[in-house]
Order: C-alpha cells, then sequence, then structure tokens
C-alpha cells in the first residue's frame, strides 16, 4: 500500500513540475517559448522615433507593446543592440549597417527596409552649387559609410569625377579623379553636429542628413541648396541581431511601418524630405 502511495505521489509530482515547465515555456518564444509581446526599439529623434510613435498604436493592434529609446549619435544604438539592451534598433542605412558589423564583428541583420532620407547640401552663402567659388570648404560627416554617397551625389551633380572602376559606395576623398573647382573636403565632424556647423556658419556648404537637418529646424526640400536624389540606394532599415529577423514581434513592426497609414503619414509630415520605401 505504501509504495502504491509513493509511486502515485510521485506520478503527481512530476505531472505537476511537467505543468509547470510548459507554463514557464510559453513566456519566450521558440522552443516551445512563447514570445514576449514588448519589444526594445532604439531610434534616432527625428524621424524614426517619430514614425514609430505613430506605429505604436498599429502594433498594439497586432498584440505587441513598443518601448523606444532615442539616441543622439549613429553609435550607441549598434552597441544597445549588440549587449540585449534593445530588440531592434532603426536609424541606419544599409551601407553603414554592413561598415558597422563588419568593423565591429557585430552579428546583426536587416529585418526590412522603411524609407529614405536623402542628404542636402546647405549653404549660408550660396544658392546653389554652381555658385561655389574655387576652393571651396566642403564639410561632411565623419561617417565614412556616407563618403561614397555624398561623393556620387556631388558626381551626378557635375562637381568632381570619381575615379573609373571604383565601388561608389565604398568611395572616399582619395578617390576622386577630377576635382575643377579644387573643392576642400573636411571630414572632421560628426553627423550630429553638423546643422550647429551650418548655424555658426562654417564652411561654404554643408553636407547634412535629413534626419539631423529636420531635428535641427531645417527643411531639406526648402533650405538646402540641392538634394539627394529619391531613389537613393541608402535604405533606413530595422536592424536585429542575427536570427531575430523571423520573430514574429519583428515582422509585425516591419508589417506596421510598411503600412499604407504610416507611408501616408511619413510623406505628409515630412514632405518628401524622408521618403517611404515598401521593401
Amino acid at each position: 500500500m505504501k509504495k502504491w502511495l509513493l509511486a502515485l505521489l510521485v506520478l503527481v509530482l512530476t505531472a505537476g513540475l511537467a505543468a509547470c515547465g510548459t507554463s514557464e515555456d510559453n513566456t519566450s518564444g521558440e522552443g516551445g517559448k512563447e514570445e514576449s509581446k514588448k519589444i526594445v526599439v532604439g531610434a534616432s529623434n527625428v524621424p524614426h522615433a517619430e514614425i514609430l510613435e505613430e506605429a505604436k498604436a498599429l502594433l498594439e493592434e497586432k498584440g505587441y507593446e513598443m518601448e523606444i529609446k532615442t539616441f543622439n549619435d549613429y553609435v550607441v544604438p549598434n552597441q544597445a543592440l549588440d549587449s540585449g539592451e534593445l530588440d531592434a534598433n532603426y536609424f541606419q542605412h544599409i551601407p553603414y549597417l554592413e561598415s558597422q558589423m563588419a568593423e565591429h564583428g557585430y552579428k546583426f541583420e536587416n529585418a526590412g527596409g522603411i524609407h529614405i532620407e536623402p542628404i542636402g547640401v546647405y549653404s549660408q552663402d550660396y544658392t546653389t552649387l554652381e555658385d561655389l567659388p574655387k576652393g571651396a570648404h566642403i564639410i561632411m560627416s565623419s561617417s565614412v559609410a556616407d563618403h561614397g554617397r555624398i561623393l556620387t551625389m556631388l558626381e551626378k551633380e557635375g562637381l568632381i569625377t570619381l575615379k573609373e572602376g571604383v565601388e561608389k559606395v565604398k568611395a572616399t576623398v582619395e578617390d576622386i579623379a577630377e576635382n575643377p573647382k579644387e573643392l576642400k573636403f573636411d571630414t572632421e565632424y560628426e553627423a550630429a553636429l553638423l546643422p550647429q556647423i551650418f548655424n555658426n556658419g562654417e564652411g561654404d556648404a554643408v553636407l547634412i542628413n535629413s534626419n539631423y537637418a529636420i531635428d535641427a529646424g531645417l527643411n531639406p526640400l526648402k533650405d538646402s541648396i540641392a538634394i539627394e536624389e529619391s531613389d537613393s540606394p541608402y535604405v533606413n532599415v530595422i536592424a536585429v541581431r542575427e536570427g531575430d529577423g523571423e520573430k514574429p514581434a519583428i515582422k509585425a513592426l516591419v508589417e506596421v511601418l510598411r503600412s499604407k497609414e504610416i507611408q501616408d503619414f511619413i510623406l505628409e509630415k515630412y514632405e518628401g524630405a524622408v521618403v517611404p520605401v515598401k521593401e
């Protein structure tokens, strides 16, 4: 009788533990675990965080809560994603993401493109690129990932010619073959400081990323003397740790950000200074 009761007790305890294990496993996703219903996304203040704020309600309709953490530079958001402080970040274009992965060994992936932010050329003294004098002082971001983008833009505008065969996305000032105006390129400053540099009247022309321009009260379409074309390949993406791109919460986030509601919001709010993409 005692043996029978002991066996029954062991059976009950085993079943109880199994049930507890199943309940616990259903809290985090794959492998029998239920995914967390909250995601933390890092973003630049403008336009990324503003777009995410607009997307919050739509994401909630899909069953997910989103916490947004804002950053004022292009370095810390990737560090935070790598450390696990963030589930995703939304601030960078593909060439920058790839350069950061190569430089720091980050195991990230692109979960989906959302929009393009054309770089603009701003000047306190000149109204067109043609007006720039010989030896003009051109200030651009210290981010090497932006150099090819900027130089390609200036080449299209006829100011410079890049060396034949150079991969334009990776071009640097050393790859300039022809520079008729003898432009002097300054790459000393971080991108976030460029609006302040412009407002201080430094340089003959300053190239500023649209997110920082908008955040500083500049209108890229009205205040720039030239702007990158909207077919730019520099798409801003949702970046996640390797393997997380297929998580339901991340897929839901990308789906919401590509929805008609959010695309219409982007077009209306930024009036073409930020351009949504579908892939």
